[in-house]
């Protein structure tokens, strides 16, 4: 064989390394890009999803699998195990099922955020989960507005509260902003956008509050929302957001 040859075909070999080497990072690329989005594959996270997703707004229900996805980088931040220090099927049934208060066809006649914590108690038990469990999603859902109380009542309340921080990107806290970075968020809001969460999500609570005294109760998150939109047109939650992380 003549050195030409030779030359030729070691060239084709390394160049077809290199190619191998990028199609395989480029592959591994794109799992870690599906594993970031990725939903639990059980059949109570479906039925979830069954339930939520026909009564909320895409703009709502895009929020609430948001809330899931950043409460995992959260709790990978706090170094939390999933099957270990929480149950991934609960923390994506309590993210999920956290704005159910709003939903449509809710009776709406307590805060949103008791409503639909009693739906999600209720909807978990019908579907086999203990009363335990319940119990804890219940928390998490009904005290995710409640700064210092939430972190203070175990890990779900923590993960949940810190999802939905996240999610709107700084007036609800920055104690995990660094848990996300600008890649990983770009990947999420692709596969869920935003589609103006903050007024969409504010309309929404608004009108519930508005429905029953008992719905918005002064100095209470919705009670204020809808005080601060018959003053002033717009919440002050809003107007923070205009210059969040996420810029809505």
């Amino acid at each position: 064989m003549s050195v030409k040859i030779a030359t030729h075909l070691v060239r084709g070999v390394r160049a077809s390394l290199v190619g191998m080497k990028g199609t395989i990072r480029g592959q591994g690329a794109a799992r870690a890009a599906t594993d970031l989005i990725a939903l639990p594959r059980t059949p109570l996270a479906g039925a979830v999803v069954q339930l939520v997703k026909p009564v909320e707004s895409p703009s709502v229900f895009n929020h609430s699998i948001r809330t899931y996805l950043f409460a995992r980088f959260v709790a990978a931040r706090l170094a939390l195990a999933a099957g270990q220090d929480y149950e991934d099927d609960l923390l994506f049934a309590a993210c999920a099922m956290h704005d159910l208060g709003v939903a449509p066809d809710g009776p709406h006649t307590q805060r949103f955020e008791v409503e639909g914590a009693d739906r999600a108690a209720a909807f978990l038990v019908e579907h086999g989960r203990s009363e335990a469990d319940a119990d804890e999603v219940w928390q998490a859902i009904a005290l995710h507005t409640s700064s210092g109380i939430a972190e203070r009542r175990g890990t779900l309340c923590v993960l949940v509260r810190e999802g939905v921080a996240l999610d709107f990107g700084g007036p609800m806290g920055n104690t995990h902003a660094d848990a996300l970075g600008d890649e990983q968020a770009d990947a999420v809001h692709a596969a869920y956008p935003r589609l103006e969460m903050i007024r969409s999500l504010t309309d929404a609570i608004v009108t519930q509050a508005a429905k029953n005294p008992r719905n918005g109760p002064r100095y209470a998150l919705p009670g204020e929302f809808l005080r601060e939109r018959e003053t002033f047109g717009q919440t002050r939650m809003e107007h923070a957001c205009g210059s969040s992380r996420w810029g809505d």
